[in-house]
């Protein structure tokens, strides 16, 4: 998955994701409560997203459907930012992370379960 989605994009995206499929109408209905769009620029966002293959529209009713999960958009954010800001060295990332020392303890244990996944 190489679809690169924009923050507005992920707003709709992540309606669907919690929402499951959803008609148009309802979307742009949350989105006008939660963010304060217009019914238009739900629609201009809704249209991207259909254009990049990110979600799939279905009659009756315009209900969309994400084509893309959250966890592939994620693994390609991720992919992203490592080759961007750490020359492709996920080690860097993992370092930069720790040595802000922001980590909750439960993020420590769950860091070290997924090392030791890896090994």
């Amino acid at each position: 998955m190489s679809i690169k989605l924009f923050d507005s994009e992920l707003n709709i995206m992540e309606i669907l994701w919690q929402e499951g499929d959803t008609t148009a109408k309802k979307i742009a209905e949350i989105t006008k409560e939660k963010i304060g769009w217009s019914k238009t620029t739900t629609y201009t966002v809704i249209k991207k997203c259909l254009d990049k293959g990110a979600i799939e529209r279905q009659e009756p009713n315009f209900v969309c459907r994400a084509l893309v999960t959250r966890e592939q958009v994620q693994e390609h954010e991720t992919t992203e930012l490592i080759n961007k800001l750490y020359n492709g060295a996920p080690d860097r990332l993992v370092a930069s992370l720790l040595g802000q020392k922001r980590l909750t303890s439960e993020e420590i244990i769950r860091l070290k379960q997924l090392i030791e996944k890896l090994q």
